[in-house]
């Protein structure tokens, strides 16, 4: 076997269908778009949700409810994760959590849960904490430092 003697198996490859190139090819004259209408045009058909006329469904639906611009994304972490993540005595900042692939994307606080159960003694760093998470952390003689 050599490099120049490699080649693709039987039918792994196949040519892209050249429409518009000719009568012998089998789909020039029309180029497989039919006959006139506007399907047929350069830039042709409708636009995504339009209905003929009809009134289309996005318009027929009920609107509720609204988003707030100015919500904070809260970024949750449970102590389960600190149980799996870190060792004892380790500094939980919003770096390690970060290295530990705890939380990740965008968000503006980071907030801690009391889900799950911890056995080690951490210094926690975050914004926000429930308060079943502070006494379920300094029960086990670590400390929560709220930034």
């Amino acid at each position: 076997m050599k490099l120049n003697e490699l080649k693709p198996n039987d039918g792994a490859k196949k040519n892209r269908k050249r429409i518009g190139r000719g009568q012998g090819s089998g789909t020039g004259g029309t180029a497989g778009k039919g006959h006139k209408g506007q399907n047929s045009r350069s830039g042709g058909g409708v636009r995504p949700g339009f209905e003929g006329g009809q009134m289309p469904l996005q318009r027929r639906l009920p609107k509720r409810g609204f988003t707030n611009i100015f919500a904070l994304k809260v970024a949750e972490v449970n102590l389960r994760d600190l149980e799996r993540c870190f060792e004892t005595g380790s500094v939980v900042d919003e770096r390690a959590l970060v290295d530990a692939g705890v939380i990740n994307g965008r968000y503006d606080v980071i907030k801690l849960l009391a889900k799950g159960d911890l056995s080690k003694a951490l210094t926690v760093k975050v914004n926000r904490a429930s308060q079943n998470a502070k006494v379920k952390v300094e029960a086990v003689g670590g400390s929560l430092e709220l930034i």
